[in-house]
């Protein structure tokens, strides 16, 4: 449980494919190491085999990179989709496991190893669920039906941050985005089950308005709720209105709009609908004078949905949250309800993951640096470590050059830009100290007792460092998380150990294809600190204007260009729905100015030389290759649909194309004439980076 975590925008925080949040630490030696079999990408670190060569590279680089390969692969039953980084993503898993099913839950020389232990077996002790049913649930329900006031209710809320439930405002504390040596409370909009406004309020989304109706009437049901039908009606109709006051994602994503600073007196003047002082002491955070509030015009209309709803359906609305976030620890009846909605239905995921996997996933997130470090000890070799910061040093050289060579900037955003790049911090692989588990708490035998305590923890840790130095060291992903991140407000950029692997790196595969697969994920995130919210910060990861006006709007521009282009695709069996090209802006700079850089710092590795021809293939072709195969992804249609929706990525099979349409080089390689599909003619693409 991290719901208290911030969206990534609120942070400055960019991911390369979505963020996966948990902490952990581990003392002792390592277990024995397990046995994994090692990925396989061709003799010089490409899938040959995948490619579809009937197809022209200009016609659609996409298949012809990964056409063979979508053909014949199968997305596996209990996913909704697949591809790169679901491999390595099961393969952490399978890893994981070996692990933690050799920790025992006596070794009290090793606290977080049986933490760890009791955490995972108590998952697995299905049988132990099926007995208690509904009675965990029931015990947590009682203080809902106890409320009587809408102060209550906001205490309710509040008490939520650190355990179960929901509330119309969700808090966090994070480094403070003007005064990033300190932590500060932020407060950001909820309040909805569903996720997304859009969902709500566009009409295509009708189909999943309804099922979820359903949905909400069917865990209020199984909680033994009365008049569940009628209550789920109230309840989304409630959070219609709360979707209508919502910021859109790509408001949410405008920095400068969401830092507003407010004390609490300010923040209940503005928002005189909601009950802020008990909920203020009930979430912890009474200490708190004040806090960041992102999408303050909203926070007034919201508070009116609370103060306008009667209590009945506000009761209402929080049971079926607090069941729908204790249904996955419960009873199977319970597991399967919510899987059938939130898997299956919005998703079309045909099948359930498996226990074990399950119980991973649940045992990571409660302590998962704790399991992290022996990962980090068996599956991390420091010869990866090594390879990767020459990488890393590669392709900031390669950017500095860039910076300097650009004809739309001015010198004196150039001169600032410099020395951004040079403040960048670079972790790779896992952290210099790791977390402290000591204060967590867990109980053999009860799992959801364990769930609430984790997410205790986690809320504690976070809140107790209200207007403390910011920890500098501190990570936001695991070691064994496949993803990486830059974060703007400490100017940094990450990379977990588990990401390090086949086919976004392999210490023996060909440069160009690892330039063209890390190299591009190292750009990406290198270049989230100068795309249209990260260059916001400065070298010192302060929110502030540091760029000429004229340097800005020539930026916007270009951003504007490339959104132009994203908001253009059409997806086979979703009608009408398109990428958010505002929504999504951050991540596909990302993605153009990752290829660009990583490219530069290939050239500049060959130190002069012509790159050797392999496999028929000159170093640029390999390049792009390498940059095509790490993003090959098989979607299932709902799963599609949701991604468009609700995240700031575009697909995978664009992202393997729409960069390389904006970049010179790439035409050059392939050969790419105008009379191909994807052809853009050189006026016509985008200038960033």
């Amino acid at each position: 449980m991290t719901k208290h975590i911030l969206l990534a925008g609120a942070l400055g925080l960019a991911v390369l494919a979505g963020p996966a949040m948990s902490r952990g630490q581990q003392a002792g030696a390592a277990p024995a190491a397990a046995s994994a079999a090692a990925s396989s990408y061709g003799p010089w670190g490409f899938d040959t085999s995948g490619m579809d060569k009937n197809v022209r590279p200009g016609d659609d680089w996409y298949k012809f990179v990964n056409g063979t390969w979508s053909a014949n692969t199968q997305i596996p039953a209990d996913r909704s989709s697949w591809g790169a980084f679901g491999v390595l993503r099961d393969l952490s898993e399978v890893r994981l496991r070996q692990l933690v099913s050799g920790y025992s839950a006596t070794d009290t020389a090793h606290p977080d190893r049986m933490k760890a232990a009791i955490l995972y077996s108590g998952y697995m002790d299905e049988a132990a669920a099926e007995r208690l049913d509904a009675a965990p649930l029931t015990q947590r329900l009682a203080p809902i039906k106890a409320v009587a006031t809408k102060d209550d209710m906001a205490r309710v809320m509040g008490r939520s941050i650190g355990g179960f439930g929901a509330s119309f405002f969700g808090p966090g504390v994070a480094d403070d985005a003007k005064q990033p040596d300190t932590y500060s409370l932020y407060l950001r909009q909820s309040g909805l089950g569903l996720g997304d406004r859009d969902l709500y309020l566009d009409s295509k989304f009708a189909p999943q308005v309804a099922r979820y109706r359903q949905y909400v009437a069917q865990m209020l049901g199984m909680a033994g709720w009365a008049n569940a039908q009628a209550m789920a009606d109230k309840v989304v109709a409630m959070e219609t209105q709360i979707a209508r006051a919502h910021w859109t994602r790509a408001q949410s994503r405008d920095r400068d709009k969401t830092y507003n600073l407010m004390t609490l007196a300010q923040l209940k003047a503005a928002a005189p609908g909601f009950p802020w002082d008990p909920f203020w002491q009930a979430a912890g955070v009474g200490r708190a004078e004040r806090a960041i509030v992102a999408q303050n015009t909203a926070f007034p209309s919201i508070a009116k949905v609370f103060a306008d709803t009667d209590l009945d359906t506000l009761k209402a609305w929080e049971a079926f949250r607090t069941t729908d976030e204790i249904a996955p620890l419960l009873s199977k009846r319970f597991v399967d309800a919510q899987f059938d909605f939130r898997s299956k239905f919005l998703n079309g995921q045909p099948q359930q993951r498996d226990r074990w996997k399950r119980a991973i996933g649940f045992t990571e997130n409660a302590i998962g640096e704790g399991i992290g470090r022996d990962y980090v000890a068996l599956y991390f070799p420091p010869e990866s470590k090594a390879k990767m910061d020459t990488l890393v040093a590669n392709l900031r050289v390669a950017l500095a050059g860039r910076i300097q060579n650009l004809a739309w900037m001015s010198p004196e955003t150039k001169t600032q830009a410099q020395e951004k790049l040079k403040g960048f911090t670079v972790k790779v692989g896992y952290p210099s100290k790791w977390r402290d588990y000591s204060a967590l708490q867990v109980v053999p035998g009860d799992l959801v007792g364990n769930a609430e305590r984790a997410a205790r923890f986690e809320w504690d840790y976070d809140r107790n460092r209200l207007a403390r130095p910011v920890d500098k060291a501190e990570w936001g992903m695991t070691p064994q998380t496949v993803n990486a991140y830059y974060n703007s407000v400490k100017n940094e950029i990450v990379f977990p150990a588990a990401i390090l692997q086949a086919p976004f790196f392999d210490p023996k595969a060909d440069d160009a294809v690892n330039y063209g697969g890390i190299g591009g994920v190292i750009g990406h995130e290198i270049s989230h600190g100068f795309d249209d919210q990260g260059r916001k910060s400065d070298g010192h990861g302060v929110l502030r204007d540091w760029w000429t006006a004229t340097d800005a709007t020539k930026f916007e521009a270009q951003a504007v260009r490339l959104g132009d282009q994203y908001e253009a695709y059409t997806f086979d069996g979703l009608p009408g729905v398109h990428i958010n090209g505002r929504a999504s802006m951050g991540e596909n700079i990302g993605d153009l100015g990752g290829v660009l850089i990583a490219l530069d710092a290939y050239h500049a590795s060959l130190k002069g030389k012509k790159a050797p021809t392999i496999g028929g293939y000159t170093g640029d072709q390999r390049f792009f290759l390498g940059w095509g195969q790490v993003w090959r992804t098989l979607f299932r249609n709902e799963a599609l649909r949701q991604q468009l929706v609700s995240d700031p990525h575009s697909p995978g099979q664009i992202r393997a194309v729409n960069p390389l349409r904006n970049v010179d080089a790439w035409y050059a390689a392939w050969k790419i004439t105008p009379d191909q599909k994807q052809y853009l003619a050189p006026a016509d693409r985008v200038r960033i980076w």
